[in-house]
């Protein structure tokens, strides 16, 4: 050996394959957190839209499903022996009932606050999600735990608490859970495996994000959306649509009551 000259030793192939796939891992982890963060979000902003729309239009709808179900009663009461109309007004009774629940439900929870998640409350819940998320682990004892915690943490960043999340996050990186081991052919397998783990949950959230973007309440929302930014309340226009429908339901309600009142 030369004097002064240090000795490198060559890394082996499974180091190497290592070093790629802590890269590869590292990547899914961000990529990961943010789908997470994504899906967290447009949970919650539909959560909110719809006790909103709710509180706008479905107590008015109720409103409406209510008369509806008397007219369909009494017109059931007028021809006893029509089958149909005795299962048309079960049905819009039913109806009626449901909606009816519906916006009881609704009107009882607390009107939350429109939601805007600061870059913090963001930049906490991503650290939380990068350090617990239960596909980071070929543990299912510690997935269990990892789960719950998510849990908790996606509740916490629907809330706006960024506190709980900080507390969560400390809880965690005090666990013993926290503290996973050791040699370099173990190692390797293991980050193989997280980051199929991770490849599969990320198509989880993808799916579910456009699952939820192909409802009802999400064409809705982006079209009173879109309605508010040309200065439009979409909202309060179907208010007034619903309105009508119960002014002209309500007029026959009263002429059918009359015609039951002669009957009987």
């Amino acid at each position: 050996m030369t004097k002064g000259k240090t000795l490198i030793k060559n890394k082996t192939p499974e180091e190497k394959e290592f070093e790629k796939k802590k890269v590869e891992l590292a990547q899914l982890e961000e990529e990961l957190t943010q789908r997470e963060l994504e899906l967290a979000t447009l949970q919650v902003e539909l959560q909110q839209f719809h006790q909103r729309y709710v509180r706008i239009v479905g107590v008015k709808l109720a409103e409406l499903d209510e008369v509806e179900a008397q007219i369909a009663e009494i017109l059931a009461s007028l021809e006893p022996k029509n089958e149909e109309a005795k299962e048309n007004a079960f049905r819009t009774r039913a109806q009626a009932k449901e909606s009816a629940e519906s916006v009881d439900s609704t009107l009882t929870e607390e009107l939350a606050e429109p939601f805007k998640p600061s870059e913090e409350l963001k930049r906490i819940y991503r650290e939380v999600a990068k350090k617990i998320h239960p596909d980071l682990t070929l543990n299912d004892k510690t997935r269990e735990h990892r789960h719950k915690l998510m849990q908790e943490a996606n509740q916490a960043y629907a809330e706006g608490d960024i506190d709980r999340l900080v507390s969560i996050l400390n809880e965690w990186e005090s666990s013993p859970d926290a503290v996973e081991g050791d040699g370099i052919g173990a190692e390797l397998v293991r980050i193989i495996r997280k980051i199929s783990q991770i490849q599969r949950r990320i198509t989880t959230i993808e799916n579910e994000i456009e699952e939820l973007k192909t409802t009802e309440l999400y064409g809705l929302k982006l079209k009173v959306e879109e309605a508010e930014n040309d200065g439009r309340d979409l909202l309060g226009d179907m208010i007034l649509d619903v309105e009508k429908r119960i002014s002209s339901a309500r007029k026959r309600l009263k002429t059918l009551k009359k015609k039951e009142k002669i009957k009987t």
